[in-house]
């Protein structure tokens, strides 16, 4: 068959004629020739493919059948897949297996929820009988077996260890758990109430052995006490026995003076003993005074061994909490009525205190033994501890007295300036002229100069002198405690000096020149163990510090009203005009009243080189802001110019005694001060260049060219720009002003 499926080329149906080139059209007869030979050609491709098929028919019948059963065989599957999917489409058996599933995990889930609710309803269920079977037991009178079902009924219910999302019968629970708790708590104080009693017509503490409750009789002490143990509120229910006994017994038997004597008695019966008392009783001789304490501490023993053996039954751990709940409070009565009053009041009396330190030792160290003290807790040795530290607390009461005498010191003082103080002349040493007897006037240690302090100064280092004289005949405990003393009546200075600033000032100078000289009058008598805590000089610099910060405080007070009042002037402008002139005349007049107030003040009070410097501070501040402002003026007519001269002229004249005063402080200061031989214009710039103001307002145009030229004005602390300002401001535009401020800008000064 292969023949049948080859190609058919057209040119070879006419290989007769030249079909070389393609493009060379075919003619009818050869068209006509193709047409034939491939009628020819398909006629024996039909008789050779019926050829074949005749000589295959067997293998294509073969072939027909094996199809025919593969189609019937295809229908038939195809007809069983559809009845599936239909019955599939009728009824989803997915579906129902999922619901299927999903009920037997409800089941499931609710089964285990069933057991776990069972599991939980037995212990609810449990918890409860074992609840109701407490509270039966306490009206039973099992109180121990009650104690223990509460104490494990605490662990069980987690009380104090409470957790969200809980089931809400957790919490009843826990409530009706807290309500059998304070039933039992309740029971066992009317339980001890029974036990332990004090009788005031007798005056006895009585211990009941048998004790009758609500209907419970015949319970024993001890067992009440164990169940207490159990269940831990031992504390809780001691509490009144303890106060009960710390306000009957102890009390009286610390009683300083006049204290109680204590007689024990044991009632026995048939079944043992019944009843323990202790009775009360005055003291037979209360002349006598226990000094030594030999007495209370035996007292309060004979107190504390009833209460092991009657009330504790001498159980160690029972007595420790008795001790835990009392000790705090019988140590406290015991300091406050018995140690702190035998404390001595004198220094030489230390030595015998040391007899009450060694019974207070063995007091301490009894109760210990007795398990009523703790041997390890530091705190409760309290009495030892207070005892051993006596030396520190008669310093105390020294060191209470010392500051009370320096607070009446500083609360009492006036300011006042002595009256027979003059103010002639400086205050210098070796100077007898100059001395004066008040004791006011004091010598500074460091300085060859003297100056006036408070009353308060004055008095207080005496008393500082007379603590420090202690201090060198004391013990080195007691020296120690004199010495912050000392430190602590010098720095109660910094918050009770008076508001008299100028006072304060020399209080404070006084004061720290004063402690620099302690350290080489005291120190090398002081006790060896205090020298190396006496270090004066740490406190020197403080007071010297608070010394110039009130001075410069002062001087920035004065120097802020006074530029309150020279900004009054408004710039001294127009002052050719009345109303301007008369305010800034005001001005003028207000700051010359200051500066005369301060004079007055400072000069009689402040050291004469404190009071040149000072005094110079303020006048350039006054000083230059008037020059500025009178610079600062833009345009001046020419009486302007006359009255602005005026104004300086007059305010220098109201000044002359204060600048006469700093003179004469320079002249009497200046083998002292190393400045002191300058002029008063070089401590106050400002002072020469505001004369010079007052000359330049009236001077001609070429003279003022020639003063620059010359270097005065430079001098003077004048600028080219403030000259320049103020030519344009007093004289009108010409060609000889352009000519001068030509020669000022282009003149060169050496």
């Amino acid at each position: 068959m292969d023949p049948l499926f080859d190609r058919i080329n057209v040119r070879d149906l006419l290989s007769g004629h030249d079909l070389s080139d393609p493009s060379t059209p075919l003619s009818t007869p050869d068209l006509r020739l193709i047409i034939s030979r491939l009628e020819s050609h398909s006629l024996h491709i039909k008789s050779k493919v019926r050829s074949y098929l005749l000589s295959h028919r067997e293998d294509f019948a073969s072939l027909f059948s094996q199809c025919s059963d593969a189609v019937f065989k295809t229908n038939e599957i195809s007809d069983n897949v559809s009845g599936i999917l239909s019955l599939i489409s009728d009824r989803p058996i997915d579906v129902e297996i999922r619901k299927l599933v999903d009920e037997i995990g409800r089941t499931t889930k609710e089964a285990r929820e069933k057991r776990e609710m069972l599991g939980l309803l037995k212990i609810i269920v449990g918890i409860c009988e074992r609840l109701e079977g407490a509270r039966s037991a306490f009206s039973d009178g099992l109180l121990r077996f009650a104690a223990e079902e509460v104490k494990e009924l605490k662990k069980a219910l987690r009380i104090g260890d409470e957790e969200e999302g809980e089931p809400i019968v957790y919490g009843l629970l826990r409530k009706q758990w807290a309500d059998l708790f304070d039933e039992m708590q309740d029971l066992f104080s009317k339980f001890m109430e029974n036990a332990v009693r004090f009788e005031q017509d007798s005056r006895t503490i009585r211990v009941k052995y048998k004790l009758c409750v609500d209907k419970m009789d015949g319970i024993e002490l001890h067992t009440v006490m164990e169940a207490m143990d159990v269940a831990g509120i031992l504390d809780y229910s001691l509490a009144k026995a303890a106060d009960l006994i710390i306000k009957h017994a102890i009390t009286p038997a610390v009683s300083y003076g006049s204290p109680a004597m204590f007689a024990e008695d044991v009632n026995q019966g048939s079944e043992g003993i019944s009843e323990a008392v202790l009775k009360i009783l005055p003291s037979q001789d209360c002349k006598i005074v226990d000094v030594d304490g030999d007495a209370i501490y035996a007292r309060v023993i004979q107190v504390i061994k009833f209460i092991f053996k009657h009330i504790c039954f001498e159980n160690g751990s029972w007595i420790r909490s008795f001790g835990r709940l009392t000790w705090p409070r019988i140590s406290d009565i015991i300091i406050s009525k018995f140690l702190s009053k035998v404390v001595p009041e004198d220094a030489s009396k230390l030595v015998d205190f040391q007899k009450i330190v060694k019974c207070t030792s063995e007091f301490e160290f009894s109760l210990k033994e007795m398990m009523f003290l703790s041997a390890s807790d530091g705190k409760d040795y309290s009495l030892s501890s207070f005892s051993e530290n006596v030396e520190v607390h008669f310093a105390f009461r020294k060191k209470t007295e010392v500051l009370g005498k320096a607070r009446y010191l500083l609360l009492q003082c006036d300011f006042s300036v002595p009256q027979d103080y003059t103010s002639k002349g400086p205050l210098l040493k070796n100077d007898g002229m100059a001395i004066n007897s008040s004791n006011q006037v004091v010598d500074l240690i460091f300085s060859s100069e003297r100056c006036v302090v408070s009353k308060a100064a004055s008095q207080l280092m005496e008393l500082v002198h007379q603590t420090l004289q202690d201090v060198c005949l004391s013990s080195a405990i007691v020296a120690l405690e004199f010495f912050h003393v000392r430190r602590n009546i010098l720095e109660r200075q910094l918050d009770g000096i008076n508001q008299v600033a100028i006072l304060m000032y020399n209080d404070c100078l006084f004061l720290s020149q004063e402690i620099l000289g302690l350290a080489f009058e005291y120190r090398t008598d002081f006790p060896d163990s205090i020298k190396e805590h006496a270090v004066f000089a740490d406190m020197a610099p403080r007071f010297h510090l608070m010394a110039e910060e009130i001075l410069q405080r002062q001087i920035q007070i004065v120097i802020f009203n006074l530029r309150e009042v020279i900004d009054g002037a408004d710039g001294f402008q127009n002052t050719h005009q009345m109303q301007q002139f008369e305010s800034a005349k005001f001005s003028i007049d207000q700051a010359v009243f200051i500066l005369e107030k301060v004079h007055i003040i400072w000069e009689p009070l402040l050291r004469p080189s404190t009071y040149k410097r000072s005094m110079c501070m303020v006048l350039e501040s006054v000083f230059s802001r008037i020059t500025k402002d009178i610079l600062l003026l833009d345009d001046l007519a020419a009486e302007e110019t006359l009255q602005l001269q005026r104004l300086i002229h007059m305010m220098l004249d109201n000044l002359s005694s204060l600048l006469k005063s700093l003179i004469s402080a320079f002249d009497s200061n200046e083998k002292s001060e190393e400045d002191t031989s300058r002029p008063i214009d070089d401590l106050i710039p400002s002072l020469r260049k505001i004369r010079k103001v007052g000359e330049l307002l009236d001077m001609p145009l070429k003279s003022i060219t020639s003063a620059w030229e010359s270097g005065e004005l430079m001098s003077c602390g004048f600028t080219i720009l403030e000259l320049k300002d103020f030519i344009r401001a007093i004289f009108a535009d010409s060609t000889l002003r352009k000519e001068c401020i030509w020669r000022i800008e282009n003149v060169s000064l050496y």
